[in-house]
């Protein structure tokens, strides 16, 4: 059984959320609801839970403020927002976990079900760490991000990446070191990510660090050389487009 903790300033949210907690996730128990950041940090220190429910805005403190308040953090973290494109953008570089109110009960037994792919508390402190650190620099863009594997969470530069190849419901990463990472997610999650990091979606099954293309082959489509000697191929639709971004 996971002790949890709601901290919500939305009394409606909470209720809804406990409601689904008790009626429909049996190895949860919320044990305390907080209306405020405030509260919430001194419920956070007296039950010391094992997952906390945390709103992002809230008057007086965010959620990520509240977290970045801790000298520790040894719980899990389930955000619950209204959509906040630059929040969840934050989390999702993470490899952190959102629901967008109002919470619907699939998504939230989801990612429960997420959650127990992190098999020590022990691991959450690490993409908690990276999250408060991304958010406190708006606009700036973020320099890492946190990728689940079957190992556990890898953190990168994001420059470190060469390009990402689709395989089903799995991508592949190819790095300047050499490895070559499995993560349990789609491209499209990580064209969505990594666009305005200057990656380009060159072909279904491929999104390439376009500061790594070394050379570019003619052809109906053409392929790419990328910096560590692999051929990308670059598919007719794409082909136009591709070429300009990679002039400019």
């Amino acid at each position: 059984m996971v002790t949890a903790i709601i901290v919500d300033d939305e009394s409606k949210c909470i209720l809804l959320l406990k409601h689904l907690l008790d009626n429909h996730c049996p190895t949860v128990s919320v044990v305390a609801t907080a209306d405020s950041a405030a509260q919430g940090l001194q419920l956070i220190q007296q039950y010391k839970p094992g997952l906390v429910f945390l709103d992002i805005e809230m008057p007086g403190k965010t959620g990520f403020e509240l977290l970045a308040s801790l000298p520790e953090i040894n719980f899990k973290v389930i955000f619950t927002t209204a959509y906040n494109h630059y929040a969840i953008k934050a989390i999702r570089f993470s490899a952190l976990d959102y629901l967008l109110k109002p919470i619907d009960l699939d998504e939230l037994k989801n990612a429960l079900a997420r959650l127990e792919g992190i098999k020590t508390i022990k691991d959450a402190p690490l993409p908690i760490d990276m999250l408060v650190g991304n958010i406190k620099t708006p606009g700036h863009g973020f320099s890492r991000i946190t990728l689940s594997t079957q190992d556990g969470l890898v953190v990168l530069h994001v420059k470190d990446i060469l390009y990402c190849e689709a395989s089903g419901s799995y991508t592949f990463f190819y790095l300047r070191n050499g490895e070559k990472l499995t993560i349990s997610k789609t491209l499209k999650e990580y064209d969505d990510l990594l666009g305005e990091f200057q990656f380009f979606r060159v072909h279904n099954s491929y999104l390439v660090n376009l500061n790594e293309v070394k050379k570019y082959i003619k052809g109906e489509g053409g392929a790419v050389i990328m910096s560590n000697g692999d051929e990308v191929f670059v598919s007719k639709r794409k082909k136009d487009a591709f070429l300009d971004a990679i002039n400019k």
